[in-house]
């Protein structure tokens, strides 16, 4: 005999023994019952005794019992207190004795459940399990309703049968304990999981079956390469097939169409599965028009341009789905929260054409009581609040609350911002608004002492919080030394200095660094300085600011070796304020005015929207050094899906800057520690940061025809543009709730750096390394680059990794293939 016959024999043996089992309960009961009727004569209850007690106390007991001393009782009365006996769910066996004139109570109490195990699941979790024998009653320290497990091994089994596991069977097994207790045990034997063999569609003339076999979820073949598809068969999933295959033919104007009816057979082993999908396409209909209908609240014009058919349009369940979407998002934003859209359409069979006739209720107009705030536990309610344009006491407006959840979004503090409208029991007019976030690091904190290649022994120490205290407002004290560079700043700014929402803030900074160290051209420099910045909203997406400052530079000349031509030239231009020490010192005071426009959908992260940046920075006149820096940033997003998990991004990037008034006064072109670079994360990924751009020329020292070699260190230039394109994907292997906190994405980068003052003419005068000369004013020097690249809201900061090779390079470019940075990123 099989194993699976031998299984078989025993489940029938079982249902046979549990058959006669209720059979001769039910004599022995029914015997019971009129023997108490015709045997037992009423009498006085005189005493109660209860016997078989172990864990429940006599007290529980007697409550549970109805009949009390000196109460006269009969057949009926006895019944009904066995029946509450066992209501109580206390016992397992309850018999009622006389004896004289005393009620004798004899019980069998249930065992307490000592433990719960589960061997052999796979396919179900042990929490969910847990969860669902909760829900069942069945616990540890609870007493076992042996009656209940029966359905629960049903249920399980049911399960395994609706994900495709037809030979799976589930048993509890009871281990007795001492002291009435028994250990519960459940043993799950899976089996393999059915496979389909073939998906049939019958009826179907319009489309072709392959046609619409792309649209099912469950497939009868898997392509070799997609290793995360199976053919495994699921009930909920072909339920859902039938519904995608009955709105697939609705959109397109199959308005009758139905799936008449399924077949789904098994194969003799329960391990294969062929499915038979029979269609009923019916007719095709258009749009013969659009009838709007009810209380269009004066504003029939507006809501008749809001509607997508148009007479002559097919037939789509889906756009009448988005019409009444829209005319309903469209009343919402009047304070009719609750609008009832139904669209009933008129079918003419004759000319196979459909009037919609939209009936419009839009119910009574709402206003907000309260808005509550919850998830917050940093970020105090008045950070929340103030980002609200939906008001307490206002009419509700679906278009303030959207923009409300969006500025909460754009802040940054929030991984999700969920905004949810609550009628208030016994009010028709009036709702609450609860505003739930989830809050995310707003900020970084780091330590580290380490030792690079390029950098040798650094240290760095700081704290970057945008949410400083749960008050919204920055702050920002960072440190780092390294072989090539000693920096600490200082930046605190509140963005409700009014509350109107100008901000105001400040930053103090001290820096030396050594630009040899750094593989750029040989430079020292010591700078301090200080800015004060303010912002001015213009309304919900444009902003002003304005900042002004100022900077202390001393600069130090590298040896005479070590010099290269343009450090020399600017040397020679600012000779007379040349220090004993062979250095120069300015003092620069400058303005900075800049314009923002911002409608991206959050602040980290986003998915939607776009965001432009306009800056321009001028030395004030009389200021040591004379110039001026203006930049312009783009960045669009544009999600691909509804669900925004496909997201097509661009980013763009021009800056220029250059000197005014004349050389007299110290201004001759941009200085050179003042120019761009490209590469990095910023820039061009697959690039060293700051290495591309116009590079360090030294000549021989002859005055007549000077003899010129190039470098790979880069000097910079006075302008770049830098543009980069980005397909953002769903980050594989990552669960749903760290989609929001991680972003995977491939890209193409291209960017170039140039010098629109270059006039040397090196490149005819080199020597034997002209290959690392180039006309430094020639924007056409292009790099690109492509790669990917993953960013990750860790509790420390945005961290964000990139591997990318170079696609066009020019002689002498340093490049990476991979790159990580910590920092901000949008």
């Amino acid at each position: 005999m099989s194993a699976k016959e031998r299984s078989a024999k025993e489940r029938s043996v079982k249902e046979r023994s549990v058959k006669n089992t209720l059979v001769a309960s039910c004599l022995l009961g029914a015997s019971m019952l009129a023997h108490a009727q015709g045997g037992i004569s009423p009498f006085v209850v005189q005493d109660i005794q209860v016997k078989g007690l172990q864990r429940v106390t006599l007290g529980a007991t007697l409550l549970s019992l109805p009949v009390r001393v000196g109460e006269e009782v009969d057949a009926t009365r006895l019944a009904e207190a066995i029946k509450s006996l066992y209501a109580s769910g206390n016992f397992e066996d309850v018999q009622l004795l006389r004896d004289n004139g005393v009620l004798v109570v004899q019980v069998t109490e249930r065992p307490t459940i000592a433990g719960i195990s589960f061997s052999g699941n796979k396919e179900i979790k042990e929490e969910q399990l847990k969860q669902s024998l909760e829900g069942a009653g069945v616990r540890i320290g609870e007493p076992l309703d042996r009656t209940t497990l029966s359905s629960l091994e049903q249920g399980l089994e049911d399960f395994y049968y609706g994900v495709g596991k037809y030979s799976a069977q589930v048993k509890a097994v009871l281990t007795p304990l001492p002291r009435n207790r028994v250990d519960l045990k459940f043993e799950f034997v899976e089996g393999p999981a059915a496979e389909i063999k073939q998906i049939n569609i019958v009826g179907n003339k319009a489309f072709s079956e392959a046609q619409l076999l792309d649209q099912l979820q469950l497939s009868d073949s898997v392509p070799w390469w997609n290793f995360m598809a199976d053919q495994r068969y699921q009930k909920q999933k072909l339920a859902g097939d039938i519904e995608t295959l009955r709105s697939y033919y609705r959109d397109r104007g199959y308005l009758k169409a139905e799936v008449t009816s399924t077949q789904v057979s098994m194969s003799p082993d329960k391990e294969g599965v062929y499915i038979t999908l029979n269609v009923s396409e019916g007719e095709r209909y258009t749009v013969s028009g659009v009838n709007l209908r009810g209380n269009l609240i004066d504003r029939q014009s507006e809501l008749e341009a809001l509607v997508p058919l148009r007479a002559g349009d097919l037939y789509s369940a889906a756009d009448v789905a988005h019409m009444e979407e829209v005319l309903s998002r469209f009343l919402g934003r009047f304070g009719y929260a609750y609008p009832k859209i139904s669209t009933f359409p008129q079918i003419d069979e004759t000319s196979k054409k459909v009037e919609l006739v939209v009936n419009i209720d839009p119910g009574n107009r709402v206003y907000v009581r309260r808005i509550n705030f919850g998830g917050n536990v940093i970020t105090k309610d008045e950070v929340l609040r103030r980002e609200m344009r939906q008001m307490e006491g206002a009419r509700l407006s679906s278009e303030d609350v959207e923009q409300s959840r969006t500025r909460l979004n754009r802040l940054g503090f929030f991984e999700t911002v969920e905004v949810e409208t609550r009628r208030i029991p016994g009010e028709d007019d009036q709702v609450d608004l609860d505003v739930n976030v989830k809050e995310q690091p707003a900020g970084s904190i780091n330590f580290g002492i380490g030792f690079g290649t390029d950098s040798g022994f650094s240290i760095q120490a700081g704290l970057q919080q945008d949410n400083f205290l749960g008050t919204g407002n920055r702050v920002g004290i960072n440190s780092q030394m390294n072989d090539y560079s000693k920096d600490v700043s200082l930046e605190y700014t509140d963005p409700y200095f009014t509350v109107d929402g100008v901000s105001l803030g400040g930053r103090v900074y001290y820096r030396q660094f050594e630009a040899g160290d750094a593989n750029l051209a040989d430079y020292d420099s010591t700078i301090y300085g200080l800015r004060a910045l303010s912002g001015f909203p213009i309304d919900e997406d444009n902003s002003l600011n304005f900042s002004t400052g100022f900077e202390h530079n001393t600069l130090g000349k590298p040896s005479e070796g070590n010099s290269y031509d343009q450090l020399n030239r600017f040397w020679d231009l600012h000779g007379d304020n040349v220090s004993a020490n062979d250095e120069i010192s300015f003092n620069t005071f400058d303005v900075t005015a800049g314009w923002t426009r911002n409608t991206l959908n959050r602040g980290y992260f986003p998915t939607a929207g776009n965001r432009q940046n306009l800056s321009l920075k001028v030395t004030v006149p009389g200021s040591d050094l004379q110039y001026y820096k203006t930049s312009f940033d783009d960045a669009h997003y544009l999600p691909l899906d509804r669900e925004h998990n496909w997201v097509l991004a661009g980013k763009f990037r021009a800056s220029y800057g250059d000197g005014y008034g004349d050389a007299t006064n110290g201004s001759h072109g941009l200085p050179f520690f003042e120019n761009y670079y490209a590469g990095g994360f910023n820039t061009l990924r697959g690039f060293k940061s700051n290495s591309v751009g116009p590079r360090a020329v030294y000549n021989d020292g002859t005055d007549t025809a000077p003899k010129y070699r190039g470098d790979d260190s880069t000097i910079g230039g006075n302008a770049l543009v830098a543009a980069s394109a980005e397909l953002i994907v769903p980050t594989p292997f990552a669960g749903e709730d760290l989609q929001r906190s991680l972003r995977t994405s491939v890209f193409v980068d291209v960017g170039t750096v140039w010098n629109t003052n270059y006039s040397a003419d090196y490149a005819g005068n080199c020597d034997s390394s002209c290959d690392l000369i180039y006309d430094f004013g020639d924007p056409s020097n292009l790099r690109a680059s492509a790669g990917l690249s993953m960013q990750w809201l860790s509790p420390l900061g945005p961290l964000v990794f990139s591997l990318a090779a170079p696609l066009k390079e020019v002689e002498g470019d340093r490049t990476e293939v991979f790159n990580f940075n910590i920092g901000r990123t949008f």
